[in-house]
């Protein structure tokens, strides 16, 4: 089993909806975010084409940001979601450095903080929180190493890109463009 996420950027419209829901899911302080919302433009005008898409962790295969936790803190759980534990990070921020998607924040109370695919409503069989609030239905979740399931038939049949494919992280979040 290996979770992964499939966003649709010919339907994400930038409503911030999956963003307020992991605050809210997840207790994330005020000023803070575990996800959010990038827009990128590219093209020379007056043929430019604007992409939104919702960013988080892309909980990779090939995890910088486990090998540099001197701690441990910093693991992968079953079905590849990378995780934190709050109580054996020191916060010396090595991963924060080493993750080439800035996907991780210093908590005011003195540990690091991602997105763990909502790890804790995923074992009761839900979606992430984002997910099951996107007014467009641009996210898709579930298991990429089972053929019949809809996120590996979604990324099967779609034209995707992952970012920064240079750092070789093997991303588990996947853009249909």
């Amino acid at each position: 089993m290996r979770y992964g996420m499939a966003i649709d950027t010919r339907k994400c419209v930038g409503c911030s909806d999956c963003v307020v829901a992991c605050q809210t899911e997840n207790n994330v302080p005020h000023g803070y975010t575990r996800d959010w919302i990038s827009e990128t433009v590219e093209g020379i005008y007056p043929d430019l084409a604007l992409e939104i898409r919702s960013e988080r962790c892309n909980h990779c295969d090939n995890t910088p940001c486990v090998r540099t936790c001197p701690t441990g803190a910093s693991h992968v759980i079953e079905g590849g979601i990378v995780k934190v534990t709050h109580e054996e990070c020191i916060g010396c921020a090595a991963c924060i450095e080493s993750c080439p998607y800035d996907a991780r924040y210093f908590h005011p109370e003195g540990y690091v903080d991602k997105c763990t695919f909502c790890d804790h409503r995923v074992k009761n069989g839900q979606d992430p929180a984002c997910v099951s609030v996107c007014p467009t239905h641009c996210m898709y979740f579930g298991d990429l190493d089972d053929p019949n399931s809809e996120i590996s038939k979604i990324v099967a049949k779609n034209k995707v890109k992952v970012l920064a494919p240079e750092a070789g992280t093997k991303p588990q979040i996947f853009y249909i463009v």
